[in-house]
């Protein structure tokens, strides 16, 4: 099969091989962007974790910090959620005017009940209007900077809305769009449906469609692009303690796929503690460095063979002397244990109710709804 190796463009930004981190709440701060970003050879898009418009325009202490990135990182790239169209706006124009990010993504696809329950996330594309007024607002705010946006297929079955919410943002003059082949109902579980990416394509050919969901490997990349003729692909949990697996992305899409890697338990060990030791120079604590480390452990160990109270007490590690020292304790010579360690990892729960407010599948286009708090005033999700 001919290896899928156009250039994804957005904006002015030309992205090679098309290949884009997704943003992961408490993952993709600007450590793990630059471990990724050092196996691809500073090739692809890595984009942060999710910032909460009211906590960027209030200047919140923890938020001004997320959107801190590498002297390296080009192009810049921050995710944004909110809900009104307002704080969204000077959230777009405070970005632009004091050139904190070269590119901007919207959050229309978070799941967790904290976020669809205040009409946010995976929820708002059902409100058509109320989601261009956003878009609107957001690209009339960026200037020159592009916007782009993530989303799902809809909140349920019953309720599909990405066909709406794509013709939407081409009208509104986002850039680029990605889409999660999954429901908000379904969160993590099941089979993410590529056939929704293809058809999303098919009916948008005016921007870049990218395509998300269940993205394990290089190969399953280019699998996707060739089956669903999508433009690039979007990769979150598959890289969840593999951040060399943007290594493998673009040896595939360059058709090197003799160059994927398969690290042993050593070179993983290595790079775990390097992880951990940018954690700790990104808080300015080591111990808390290796404390956020924690929960990387499980993701980084799946497949080898390493007991379970070897885990445990690697995950309640305090410094990188406690994490270096237990790492050695293992058989580090064991190779990459093919099978064991592929595949899915991270949340996998599904079929979930998804937390809406009151009222608001009523009338997909009536915009009200939104309460004085659908702010949050802290960034994650």
């Amino acid at each position: 099969m001919p290896t899928p190796a156009s250039p994804l463009q957005i904006g002015p930004h030309t992205v090679r091989p098309p290949v884009v981190l997704a943003p992961m709440a408490g993952i993709t701060n600007a450590p793990f962007r630059t471990l990724c970003r050092e196996f691809s050879g500073g090739k692809g898009l890595f984009v942060s974790e999710m910032i909460t418009t009211r906590a960027l325009v209030e200047r919140n202490e923890k938020t001004m910090q997320l959107i801190q990135f590498d002297a390296s990182e080009d192009p810049r790239s921050i995710q944004l959620y909110g809900v009104d169209p307002a704080t969204v706006g000077k959230a777009v124009r405070m970005i632009a005017e004091e050139g904190l990010a070269d590119h901007i993504d919207l959050n229309f696809g978070c799941p967790v009940p904290k976020v669809t329950r205040k009409g946010g996330g995976a929820a708002m594309p059902y409100k058509r209007n109320l989601m261009r007024a956003i878009l609107r607002e957001a690209v009339d705010g960026a200037g020159d900077l592009p916007v782009t946006m993530k989303m799902r297929k809809g909140i349920d079955d019953d309720h599909m809305t990405y066909l709406d919410a794509g013709r939407i943002a081409v009208e509104e003059g986002v850039s680029a769009i990605a889409l999660h082949g999954r429901t908000a109902a379904q969160h993590y579980g099941g089979t993410a449906d590529w056939e929704s990416i293809a058809r999303l394509k098919e009916h948008v050919p005016e921007i870049p469609v990218l395509g998300n969901g269940d993205i394990w490997s290089a190969e399953d990349a280019l699998r996707m692009v060739r089956e669903t003729g999508c433009d690039g692909v979007v990769v979150g949990r598959g890289c969840l303690g593999r951040p060399w697996l943007f290594g493998d992305l673009v040896a595939a899409f360059e058709g090197r796929v003799q160059d994927i890697a398969r690290p042993g338990l050593g070179e993983v060990a290595d790079i775990m503690v390097r992880h951990a030791t940018l954690l700790g120079e990104w808080i300015g604590d080591e111990a808390r460095g290796v404390i956020d480390f924690r929960k990387h452990v499980a993701w980084y160990l799946k497949g080898f063979a390493v007991g379970s109270e070897m885990r445990k007490r690697l995950a309640i590690t305090s410094s990188l002397a406690e994490l270096r020292a237990g790492l050695d304790e293992l058989d580090l010579d064991q190779a990459w244990p093919t099978g064991a360690a592929d595949g899915p990892r991270g949340r996998t729960s599904g079929n979930n109710r998804v937390v809406l407010p009151d009222g608001w599948l009523e009338d997909p286009y009536d915009c009200s709804g939104i309460s004085e708090d659908a702010e949050l005033d802290t960034s994650g999700g």
